[in-house]
């Protein structure tokens, strides 16, 4: 049962990659796939934790209620994920209907495609680090279906996003879920991993930014309006603003309301969005209901699109049953052994593996695995971990918080993903980690 379950996540994983080829939704794959990895692992709790401290501890019978703990366990991880998405999701639906990124958009004038998307890159860099990944991905997913209408430039621009909030998210104490972990941990200090990080992770996107502009030409023609400009009513300029500064300060506010209350992110997202929905109840109480019911959070929530925030949950299950199984301490260890603990291959092939399996466990592992008397804190394996873990995610779409969102949000295929990007990502990952070597060793 133990290679079943890896069997499993491949082919669920191989059915989220072809997804508009077998014509199935990948937020059914993925939900299935979680289920039946965790199944497989009740099936066959007792080969595939013999000889385990689980099987000594809680014997044959006691395994069933060791995994259900250990779900209930990841689930209480995961939830906090789907309520932060969920309640980030909502707050830029609602800026949305209001139309309040017409406060960014209308200062964007240019129409040349480089140019665009370097503006575009360079926001999502530096937002990503003030907000984190996840946010800043959502956030700029909404912004680009503002400026651009072609689809292929869309997912193009969409992907190299992917690339900048997750290489924005690597140099910031709380860009990052990993970099939160490590941050927490003792791991690393915010002063020295802004400072270590910082030139590695702009490399990462300003190198497939370079690629881009020898190689991409043209113009971006803006999307036709949406339909809801026509069908109801224009919304007042002083609302518009109010629901967009709120909705912005909402999401700068959560990382500062996490470093005085210590309490998840997904705790102060929520405060946000309640403060933003009394505040447009308020707005909009004395109007027309028919006109106006789209402004509330009510009918925004029938925006919000579901079936993202479904395919989060089950790829988040299923890399959690392998993390319970122990596949994953068993590829950390082997990659241990192969590279003879050099901590540079080490951290470049964990970067790269997080772009198949998810780097939260990958990067628990490694914490694990080496002891803070071995690499005290600010020690250059664990700098070097906090660039990989971060960036590398963005070779697969699939392969970070911010991938599965833009996925989901623009409906970007795996298989595009994977021509016209994962390579640009490739380049800027491994000239960012090049970039840090350097530095380390010859300066």
């Amino acid at each position: 049962m133990f290679m079943f379950m890896l069997f499993v996540f491949i082919l669920g994983y191989l059915a989220i990659a072809f997804e508009h080829t077998i014509h199935i939704d990948k937020a059914a794959a993925a939900l299935l796939t979680g289920v039946l990895v965790w199944t497989a692992m009740v099936l066959g709790k007792e080969t595939i934790f013999a000889g385990t401290d689980a099987m000594t501890h809680e014997g044959a019978e006691g395994l069933t209620h060791y995994i259900e703990h250990h779900l209930m366990e990841h689930l209480a991880d995961i939830g906090s994920i789907l309520f932060f998405l969920l309640g980030a999701m909502t707050i830029v639906e609602l800026i949305d209907a209001h139309q309040g990124f017409s406060i960014i958009t209308d200062r964007i004038k240019t129409t040349n495609k480089v140019k665009l998307i370097w503006i575009l890159a360079m926001i999502t860099f530096f937002f990503s680090a003030v907000l984190d990944n996840l946010t800043t991905s959502i956030v700029m997913a909404a912004l680009i279906k503002k400026l651009v209408g072609d689809k292929q430039d869309l997912w193009f621009i969409g992907g190299l996003i992917v690339i900048a909030a997750n290489a924005g998210g690597a140099w910031s104490p709380i860009g990052d879920v990993t970099t939160i972990m490590l941050w927490i941990g003792g791991q690393i200090t915010a002063a020295k991993i802004i400072i270590g990080i910082f030139l590695p992770s702009l490399i990462a996107i300003a190198v497939p930014l370079l690629i881009v502009s020898l190689t991409t030409k043209g113009e971006v023609h803006p999307p036709k309006e949406r339909e809801h400009v026509f069908k109801h009513a224009p919304v007042p300029e002083r609302d518009k603003k109010i629901v967009f500064f709120m909705g912005v300060g909402a999401l700068l506010f959560v990382p500062i309301f996490k470093t005085f209350t210590h309490l998840p992110p997904f705790m102060g997202i929520l405060l946000g969005l309640g403060a933003l929905w009394v505040t447009t109840e308020i707005l909009h109480r004395k109007k027309n209901d028919e006109h106006f019911s789209h402004l509330t959070v009510v009918g925004t929530l029938r925006e919000v699109d579901v079936p993202s925030v479904l395919f989060f949950l089950g790829i988040l299950l299923a890399v959690a049953g392998l993390q319970t199984a122990g596949h994953l301490d068993i590829m950390a260890h082997a990659l241990d052994k192969a590279f003879s603990g050099n901590i540079y291959i080490i951290n470049i092939l964990i970067g790269l593996l997080s772009s198949v399996v998810d780097n939260v466990p990958l990067v628990a592992g490694a914490m694990g695995m080496y002891s803070m008397d071995i690499f005290p804190t600010d020690h250059l394996f664990w700098e070097f971990l906090a660039y990989c873990a971060g960036t590398g995610g963005s070779v697969l779409i699939i392969g970070s918080a911010a991938g599965v969102a833009i996925m989901g949000i623009l409906k970007i295929d795996f298989m595009w993903y994977l021509k016209k990007i994962s390579y640009l990502a490739l380049i800027g990952y491994l000239a960012g980690a090049g970039t840090y070597y350097v530095i380390e060793n010859l300066f």
